[in-house]
């Protein structure tokens, strides 16, 4: 823990009382048995880290390290797997015509490369707009992929724009992992396709012995996809007891930040950051019901939080990026400093709580940040 954390200024914190009440329908079983069915599935690690929950003052913390996800340095692989192969059933149940189609995207990174990915390997086509910012090793992965790379000079909001002008054609599918009105079935699968990763958290969780399940999960957020599977698993549960749940954000693109403040979903201008892949500026209308109702906490963090927990996250054996690190950046954010005791209340919190952090990528998944 770092010297004269009183001192520290209090990062942008909102909670939300009642949260762990909010209840949704589940993911449909069979995302899982499509994943284990993949040829190069396998559930990534939980690596338990007691020295972190020493320093934060609870009895255990798990990092789920999502650095190799079916071959890709992120977790975006599960939700692009998914919805692909939904888009594609349903394309040649309609009577889509032949030959191969053009997946259409825009991405900070991950997500488009999973969708180039999943192109390539399904002998299909990909065109991924890229917004500014994106580091050229970024670009360079999705171009080996061999997916049309088109790189726009505004920001992600704008490159989902132009990516779905482009795949206003017959022969293309856009593949966004960000909803708005009238565009939310292939969202929607992309989400599903992420609760593969909060299933292997339960059987983890139990097979270390945690069956009660964990008392916070500590979620990174770009539009909110992730944090929306999240929500979805933990609060469809009919009984047991319910985590709480918390979002965490670039003070540079605090979107659901806003939002959850505000009570209503707002677009917001965002700046630079390292974290490249939560860089986004609109929460997706999809998922905003379920950050609305079932987020305990948002937190935005500075930059310099981040990096620093992707040496410290390194220094104890996990490899995560900004993106990833941020879940404990956020977890730093909010159990020290000023205010800490009313905050960890507020979560509900004590020294034998368990708490899982969500390292969402790796440092080959957003090259160039300067950690």
């Amino acid at each position: 823990m770092p010297e004269n954390v009183s001192s520290r200024p209090v990062s942008p914190w909102v909670a939300r009382p009642g949260a762990r009440t909010w209840r949704c329908a589940p993911a449909p079983a069979e995302v899982r048995a499509f994943h284990t069915a993949l040829p190069d599935y396998a559930p990534t690690p939980l690596t338990e880290l007691p020295p972190l929950a020493a320093e934060l003052g609870v009895g255990r913390v798990f990092v789920k390290d999502e650095s190799c996800r079916l071959g890709l340095p992120a977790f975006k692989a599960l939700g692009a797997s998914w919805a692909v192969h939904r888009a594609l059933s349903a394309r040649a149940v309609s009577g889509g015509g032949p030959g191969p189609v053009t997946l259409v995207t825009a991405t900070d990174g991950n997500h488009g490369r999973a969708v180039a990915r999943m192109a390539r390997l399904l002998g299909q086509h990909a065109h991924v707009f890229v917004p500014q910012g994106v580091h050229p090793q970024a670009v360079a992965a999705i171009v080996a992929e061999r997916a049309r790379v088109t790189e726009i000079a505004g920001s992600y909001d704008e490159a989902v724009r132009e990516a779905a002008e482009a795949a206003a054609t017959p022969d293309a599918v856009l593949v966004q992992d960000t909803a708005w009105p009238g565009y939310e079935q292939i969202p929607g699968w992309i989400v599903e396709g992420y609760s593969t990763l909060c299933a292997e958290v339960d059987e983890q969780l139990t097979a270390a012995g945690v069956t009660e399940g964990p008392g916070l999960v500590s979620v990174p957020v770009g539009v909110g996809s992730l944090a929306q599977a999240v929500v979805t698993h933990y609060r469809s549960r009919p009984s047991g007891r319910a985590p709480a749940l918390l979002s965490v954000e670039p003070e540079a693109a605090s979107c659901v930040l806003e939002s959850l403040t505000l009570g209503e979903p707002v677009g917001i201008t965002t700046g630079e950051t390292v974290m490249a892949g939560l860089n986004c500026g609109t929460p997706s209308s999809a998922a905003w019901p379920f950050l609305h109702g079932g987020l305990d906490a948002a937190v935005a963090i500075p930059d310099a939080d981040g990096i620093r927990a992707v040496a410290d996250l390194a220094a104890l054996g996990v490899s995560s990026g900004p993106c990833g690190a941020a879940a404990l950046a956020g977890l730093r954010a909010v159990l020290t400093g000023a205010g800490a005791e009313e905050r960890r209340t507020a979560l509900g919190l004590g020294a034998t709580s368990v708490v899982v952090l969500l390292s969402t990528e790796g440092p080959a998944a957003n090259p160039g940040d300067g950690s």
